[in-house]
């Protein structure tokens, strides 16, 4: 899809792009290089892989000259005035396979291209003179160093101190601080330096966040560039070789996103698979791999990676990466809890998380009917007996199974579902029992534990019998007169009736809790309270507790992100349930694909361009909010299709 500048300076700096090295690290900012987040720049390195991720390298600033005119190419917005308006020389954008901006004039045509070393914290920029003039550029590389949750201002601390050879830079912050390198394959250096002050980030200042920051230059670099020639920078964590070759680079990055989607005859299928590659990340504490869910801001989280996993490494059959990173969370297995995530600087793992712990069932249970790996079922089916044991008997947060054999949790402020919103000491959604999703996930989790049993010719002894029980109190506590699941009880106590998607799991998993006329009762019920075509709202309507926008400061997003909030993960969810309860009949096939027509447009033509968004506004769903590019939004696509392909 092509971008130009018939749009207006709004509608560009809405468009975003992003790409990323392997290892937790990126670049990202506007198609018109016009940073307006915190988290944009041209190096966002990950010096711990995937997480301690810093910015380096906020962005470039670039002046033109052909025939005596200077044209300035790039864009900012300060306090009351965008300068300079580079984005009116715009002639078009495109995505695939690299981030490309071509600017224009009636003298001049200069592309640029943005890319990654794949497990290298390196990006290079690269400038073609595709026009029919020879062009001077001046260069000006604006420099931060934060950690990228953070912004930077002027200080005397910060002295960029830098050794310039020929056509490289070592640059040091600060006194004491590891050096960074800039390799520019021509042009002279001219040291000069210089504070840019207050940036201002558009997209923090409606989050309700700081949103004015600075960056330093130490210097510029000018070149010329004959008709057909091109020029790279290459910024990098590590020395650069000075043979260093970039259009070789280049291709061996180009054919490696290639390779990803090859022979695959869905285009968007294909360009969904690249797009999911971003996510599959190297973690550094466990050498081995993990899932980054979403981006810019997120690390690797329990509950994400076990749901994104099923459509971006289960289904397309990464096998290998599969089993790296079910390995990686099994080793930080503790009480029969998963983690739900590992932070960012390297701090002990947390385990408030009701639910990834039995996502892990089900995620084995798709990789077995996948692979058929009969001996990693057998390698984990004892930690498996453990984590039931553990649930059965309790562990922490109050997680233990009810008389009836439900599974309750929750205890103090604690929140353990999806739904997991918190400001301050203020719970959005408690849902302290037995939530209904986690119910759904609880049965199957027996009924997984008692299938791979059997397959091993191993005793099922009493989860069989647990798992028929639980069935049995699942119909007579969550099912209520209205026509669809409680979404919380507590039995013979307490009963939520709030109508959310949790209940959409009772449908979508392997393993049935509902008879054929209950799935279809609930499905139209979630149809009809609950439905967009950007994915579900996480609350219905016409709940008092209804959310409407999500924006503002952090109390009001927060406040507003279950309640009502559209996620488009469960999209997928969805979907996989409507294909179900119509059996995956043609008719119901082309529905899904008519349906998901919405979630395409977005994933080519708005917000993060080849991405999906993480949530939307409950009223009127439009634009991408939250993380621009969400692990299990792409995955959940990603699977629905790849089961279309299998069912069609």
């Amino acid at each position: 899809m092509i971008f130009n500048n018939k749009q207006s300076h709004e509608q560009l700096i809405s468009k975003e792009w992003l790409v990323t090295n392997g290892l937790g690290g990126y670049a990202s900012s506007t198609i018109i290089g016009e940073n307006t987040r915190r988290y944009h720049g041209l190096l966002v390195a990950a010096f711990n892989p995937p997480t301690q991720r810093n910015v380096l390298v906020s962005k470039i600033e670039e002046q033109l000259q052909v025939n005596g005119t200077n044209y300035w190419l790039s864009t900012n917005s300060f306090p009351s005035v965008t300068h300079p308006e580079g984005y009116k020389w715009l002639e078009s954008f495109e995505r695939k396979p690299l981030p490309e901006s071509v600017f224009a004039s009636n003298t001049f045509r200069l592309a640029k291209t943005v890319f990654m070393v794949y497990k290298k914290n390196t990006t290079i920029v690269a400038y073609d003179n595709i026009g029919f003039k020879p062009v001077t550029l001046t260069l000006n590389p604006l420099y931060v160093f934060r950690d990228y949750h953070s912004l930077f201002r002027e200080s005397g601390y910060f002295d960029f101190y830098t050794e310039a050879t020929e056509n490289q830079l070592k640059i040091f912050p600060h006194y004491g601080a590891a050096p960074f390198f800039v390799h520019f394959t021509k042009g002279q250096f001219e040291a000069q330096s210089s504070w840019y002050n207050n940036f201002e980030y558009d997209q923090e200042r409606e989050r309700g966040l700081d949103f004015q920051e600075d960056a330093k230059s130490i210097g510029t670099i000018t070149l010329d560039l004959a008709v057909g020639e091109k020029a790279y920078l290459v910024f990098s964590t590590e020395e650069i070789p000075t043979d260093v070759n970039p259009d070789i680079l280049k291709i061996q990055e180009i054919n490696r996103l290639h390779a990803l989607s090859f022979d695959v005859k869905d285009e968007f299928l294909g360009d969904l698979l690249v797009s999911g590659d971003q996510f599959l990340v190297h973690r550094q504490s466990t050498d081995s791999s993990t899932l980054i869910a979403g981006y810019h801001w997120f690390t690797d989280w329990g509950r994400d990676t076990m749901i994104a996993m099923r459509g971006l490494t289960i289904a397309t059959s990464k096998q290998e990466i599969s089993k790296s990173i079910l390995r990686t969370f099994l080793k930080y297995l503790d009480q029969g809890m998963l983690p739900n995530r590992f932070p960012d600087q390297g701090e002990a793992p947390e385990y408030n998380t009701f639910d990834a712990t039995l996502w892990l069932f089900v995620v084995l249970y798709e990789y077995y009917e996948k692979f058929k790996d009969a001996a990693f079922i057998a390698e984990v089916l004892p930690t498996l007996r453990e984590i039931l044991e553990f649930h059965i008997q309790g562990t922490r947060y109050n997680i233990h199974t009810t008389p009836e054999g439900l599974l309750f949790g929750g205890e103090g402020l604690a929140q353990l579902t999806w739904m997991d919103a918190k400001v301050g000491d203020y719970v959005v959604t408690p849902r302290q029992g037995c939530p209904v999703e986690i119910n759904a996930l609880w049965y199957n989790a027996l009924q997984i534990y008692t299938y791979f049993a059997k397959t091993l010719h191993l005793s099922v002894d009493k989860y069989a019998t647990l798992a028929t029980q639980v069935k049995s109190a699942f119909q007579t506590f969550f099912i209520n007169d209205k026509g669809y699941l409680n979404d919380v009880v507590i039995p013979n106590e307490y009963e939520d009736d709030s109508i959310r998607p949790n209940q959409l799991y009772a449908i979508s998993l392997p393993f049935d809790l509902l008879d054929k006329e209950q799935c279809r009762s609930v499905l139209q019920f979630v149809e009809e309270s609950l439905y967009t075509p950007y994915g579900l709202r996480s609350l219905n309507m016409f709940s008092q507790s209804f959310k409407g926008i999500y924006n503002g400061n952090q109390w009001q997003r927060d406040t507003a992100y279950h309640q009502g909030t559209v996620w488009a993960f469960l999209w997928g969810e969805y979907a996989l349930a409507y294909l179900k309860v119509h059996d995956y009949a043609p008719a119901a096939q082309q529905e899904v694909r008519e349906k998901m027509e919405t979630l395409k447009r977005h994933f080519y033509e708005s917000d993060c361009l080849h991405g999906i968004s993480e949530i939307f506004d409950g009223l009127n769903p439009q634009a991408g909010k939250g993380c621009i590019q969400q692990a299990w939004s792409v995955g959940m696509l990603i699977k629905v299709l790849i089961e279309l392909q299998a069912k069609s």
